[in-house]
């Protein structure tokens, strides 16, 4: 088993994800929200939520929320909001103990992708929304975004020979418009449409002074010794070229389908 697949994995990441990835993947929230109108009698539901950045977002509309995840520490961290129409629950979005067709509208916002078994999360997904509602997933490009963007690209500059951590299947599998649009349609979904989405992840330089809680999600940081770390730091203040902020452009794919 992947260590991003470990409930344990991410309750520890919790805290420093809701600082750091959450308001840059809110963005992606953001823009795949705006896709689908929603009100204050719909149902919405956000499988693999993280700390909720499209939960909390979806919750602004007055829409009725339920944000799902496994692991307890990132469901934790989206009830702490106390808004009233965001329910919270432990949940594998792989099995969702949920009745068929019971929500207007059902998003993953860069969370089924990363499931073992990411075909039966979308089909999870479907089974869930009602007839005529919509599934709204997003994904990485292959090679990833933010830190583990950078730090690919760093790594294979500084280290040509060495191979790096492949993506998840999911991510593989869907990291680009066609294949991604099958997977939904195999799922049970029609109609899918495919949009790229761009944003920076603006990297705070001050923060390569612990480099282990920026990179430290990452085989591919963990796995290095520490003169490697030292040189990857090195590179990464090089390219910053003494800006406080780096910016990474990192790019999504956001699929709307209909059920």
């Amino acid at each position: 088993m992947q260590e991003f697949e470990r409930p344990d994995h991410w309750n520890k990441a919790a805290v420093h994800y809701r600082e750091t990835a959450h308001p840059f993947t809110a963005q992606y929230a953001e823009t795949a929200l705006a896709r689908v109108a929603l009100t204050p009698d719909s149902r919405v539901l956000d499988v693999a939520a993280g700390t909720g950045a499209l939960a909390l977002a979806a919750a602004r509309t007055g829409a009725q929320v339920l944000a799902t995840d496994f692991s307890a520490g990132m469901v934790a961290a989206i009830a702490a909001a106390g808004l009233p129409n965001v329910a919270t629950q432990v949940m594998d979005g792989q099995a969702l103990d949920l009745p068929d067709a019971s929500f207007d509208a059902v998003f993953s916002i860069f969370g089924v992708i990363m499931f073992p078994d990411w075909r039966r999360g979308l089909s999870e997904m479907r089974r869930v929304t009602r007839p005529g509602g919509h599934g709204v997933v997003a994904t990485w490009r292959d090679e990833g975004a933010a830190t583990f963007l950078l730090l690919g690209e760093v790594r294979r500059r500084l280290f040509p020979g060495r191979s790096s951590m492949p993506m998840p299947e999911g991510v593989r599998a869907m990291g680009d418009p066609e294949s991604f649009a099958r997977a939904l349609v195999a799922a049970g979904y029609r109609d899918p449409q495919v949009e790229t989405v761009t944003h920076d992840f603006r990297l705070d330089v001050a923060l390569l002074d612990a480099p282990d809680k920026l990179f430290g999600m990452s085989p591919d940081w963990t796995s290095l010794d520490d003169a490697d770390k030292a040189a990857v730091v090195a590179e990464v203040r090089r390219m910053a070229g003494g800006r406080p902020v780096l910016p990474i452009p990192s790019t999504a794919l956001i699929a709307l389908a209909e059920a």
